[in-house]
């Protein structure tokens, strides 16, 4: 972009940042889509922190006191600490019944793809959330669509509360069984079941290698070890060279006091236990009986009763310094965000690819916005081909000899001494002709 490209940009690390300004006018839900869209780019990557955008709910009052406290509609955008990503979607809603607001967070905030890469490659990218008076929506980056949802299907908590409840009051009978399985009272344990056995005995058929040496340690001190200049008598103790595995071990079976190796013990068979059967008082899982919830409400249309958005702000902590943001659009025209993106994003994706991009890659964009090139490659590739298929692949056709009498002129115009020493085929006698000077 050019000199006069501006963006906001956080110059401080580990800092809270704010910045925010009204909108034009009040956007108002009700029989037009909300739609949102911005870019984003993190210069220096992203060790922990937000990049979301928060609408704020009208009267936003004076800004100059936004705070984290500040009442908001939606907040969108991304978000990351160590291995963890998300793509924020949050809005508030008003209980109906008592006027109370609660924070309604997307279940799937942490599953958009390729957000990994989005903190790394020092890209900008677009953001863009469209929610539509049906109370679906959708979610894309770099204009491609990531999710889509419903706002009363696929937020946590739910819009709307359950119609029942468990009952507070209610509680689990002291009598209740919930075992399945029990000990069986009448089992007895065998006479012969020994509980002392351990379970792993010496191999009583080992026997030890011809080439163990139990004279020699398995482990000595190195001789080439040197005890440190700085090392303190008082201080260290007695100082002693690190032990290394002794050489004149490495081509025996083995060094030091020879053991035979462990194995399982045939008689072993642990502690003895009463093996388990049906419990005959078994009731199930106690759950507390369900009675209507007295918070119960429905609101079928929450997109209507979002709060009225007034302005946008930037109210983000975080480690990385050097994050920009830019060309912030809030409109109810997707056609008007479209072509806001072909003048902004679409350009900056253009240049960056450009410094990126292989020849392939340039000369297929190149056809893609210029279709009459396609017919240039076709022939500058398709020429040489037909060309090396002519010369390398199509063999010469051979004339039959069958309706020829044997040392006929027109077999020996056939005849092909090159030929002949590629086949098994009867050939002709070669006859030279009178023209030639015998040798």
């Amino acid at each position: 972009m050019g000199s006069n490209d501006l963006a906001l940009i956080t110059k401080s690390k580990a800092r809270h940042h704010a910045y925010a300004t009204k909108l034009d006018k009040i956007y108002k839900f009700n029989s037009k889509p909300f739609i949102l869209q911005y870019e984003a780019q993190f210069r220096n990557g992203q060790e922990c922190g937000g990049a979301y955008l928060k609408l704020l709910a009208s009267p936003s009052g004076d800004l100059k006191n936004l705070n984290d406290k500040t009442k908001y509609s939606i907040m969108f955008g991304p978000d990351k600490c160590g291995n963890e990503n998300k793509l924020h979607f949050i809005f508030n809603h008003k209980n109906p019944r008592n006027g109370t607001i609660t924070e309604k967070h997307w279940t799937k905030a942490n599953s958009v793809t390729n957000m990994d890469e989005v903190f790394k490659d020092n890209r900008w990218h677009q953001f863009r959330l469209e929610i539509y008076p049906d109370n679906t929506f959708q979610v894309s980056v770099d204009k491609h669509y990531a999710q889509k949802g419903s706002l009363l299907e696929d937020f946590k908590p739910p819009v709307n509360p359950p119609k029942t409840i468990d009952d507070p009051n209610d509680s689990k009978p002291e009598d209740w069984d919930e075992r399945e399985k029990i000990p069986d009272p009448d089992a007895v344990k065998p006479d012969d079941w020994d509980e002392n056995e351990p379970r792993k005995i010496a191999d009583p058929n080992a026997v030890k290698p011809d080439d163990w040496d139990e004279d020699e340690p398995e482990m000595i001190s190195d001789p080439d070890a040197k005890k440190p200049d700085d090392w303190d008598q008082e201080m260290d103790g007695d100082w002693e060279a690190p032990l290394i595995p002794n050489p004149k071990c490495s081509s025996l079976a083995g060094c030091g006091k020879w053991s035979a190796p462990l194995i399982d013990n045939p008689k072993y068979k642990g502690k003895w236990k009463s093996p388990l059967i049906a419990n005959p008082a078994y009731k199930g899982k106690w759950v507390p009986k369900k009675i209507p919830n007295p918070d119960f409400y429905e609101d079928l249309n929450p997109f209507k009763t979002m709060a009225p958005i007034d302005a946008v702000a930037f109210e983000l902590w975080t480690i990385s310094d050097n994050i920009a943001f830019d060309n912030i659009i809030v409109t109810d025209d997707l056609d008007m965000a479209n072509y806001v993106s072909s003048l902004t994003y679409q350009i900056k994706k253009e240049i960056s690819d450009e410094e990126t991009d292989n020849m392939v890659v340039k000369a297929m964009k190149y056809a893609n916005k210029n279709p009459w090139m396609w017919a240039v490659y076709l022939f500058a590739i398709g020429i040489p081909l037909v060309l090396f298929i002519a010369f390398c692949c199509v063999s010469p056709v051979k004339k039959s000899t069958s309706d020829t009498a044997p040392g006929s002129a027109s077999q020996q115009e056939d005849y092909d001494p090159a030929y002949s020493k590629k086949t098994d085929h009867p050939q002709p006698d070669y006859i030279p002709s009178g023209d030639e000077t015998a040798a």
